[in-house]
């Protein structure tokens, strides 16, 4: 791994910006009970899995943020048998629109651009920069600032360990789990991604989904496909493939892996 030279010094100032701001197809997920104050609550269950399998519904559910949540909605969340919360949202994301979370949640800090392992990328931050400005201009993405921060998911270590903390508490919790950034779209998009490529899911699933934020979100440009698809890129680029990532560079042993196949598979 590298630390940050001069010019990594000022891109990084670029990159945390970045990353702060992330904030029915070919398989069919469960459609879970809808929340009032968060649009982009769903059940990532009902996808084809590995091996003839399906996911497990009612276990996880992914959402944009949980600051408003009515007495409804908390009932909803209890009822769902949620006992977890766990935020991906940077520290003043927390701080200005803090969770609100019925008795008997447990709350757990994931925050995907923490600076509690350092500042260590596995590729020099200009390469990736450039890189990512260059595939903004070839896809002509709308939001460049997206392009930039999805590479950054996979090589900050900071990302790194909040994602780990997140496939954890899905595989142990005991009870269901919300999984939650800003607007539950892209730091959870590609939570979601990491979690339903463990599982064995289709890549076209796990884009149908990352895709669904546009319609739970009421909005046609909330994802585009090359944002993730820039992930995934670099994960090619800095792993080889989904499976390496997840246990080098995420650091997932077999048996958290298991753990999480067991609860989720059917």
């Amino acid at each position: 791994m590298r630390t940050l030279g001069d010019f990594g010094t000022r891109a990084f100032a670029i990159v945390l910006v970045v990353l702060a701001s992330i904030a029915l197809a070919p398989g069919t997920a469960q459609a879970a009970p809808r929340l009032q104050s968060a649009s982009n609550f769903r059940d990532i269950g009902g996808y084809p899995a590995a091996d003839g399998k399906t996911v497990r519904t009612g276990q996880l559910f992914r959402s944009n943020k949980l600051s408003n949540l009515t007495d409804t909605d908390k009932q909803t969340l209890v009822d769902l048998g949620i006992t977890l919360d766990v935020d991906l949202r940077n520290a003043s994301e927390r701080d200005e629109d803090p969770d609100q979370m019925p008795a008997g949640i447990r709350y757990q800090v994931a925050d995907v651009v923490s600076l509690n392992s350092g500042l260590w990328f596995h590729e020099f931050v200009p390469v990736t920069l450039g890189r990512a400005l260059i595939d903004a201009y070839t896809t002509k993405s709308s939001n460049v600032g997206q392009s930039i921060g999805y590479p950054f998911m996979v090589s900050f270590v900071g990302s790194d360990a909040a994602f780990r903390d997140l496939v954890k508490a899905a595989a142990t919790n005991p009870g269901g789990v919300v999984y939650h950034c800003s607007a539950g779209k892209d730091r959870t998009g590609w939570g979601t991604a990491i979690i339903l490529s463990i599982l064995g899911v289709s890549r076209a699933d796990i884009e149908a989904d990352f895709m669904k934020s546009n319609t739970y979100l009421g909005r046609d440009d909330a994802v585009e496909l090359s944002w993730l698809n820039a992930a995934y890129d670099q994960v090619k680029r800095l792993y080889g493939s989904m499976d390496r990532y997840v246990r080098k560079g995420l650091g997932i042993d077999q048996a958290t892996i298991d753990k999480l196949r067991t609860r989720m598979l059917v």
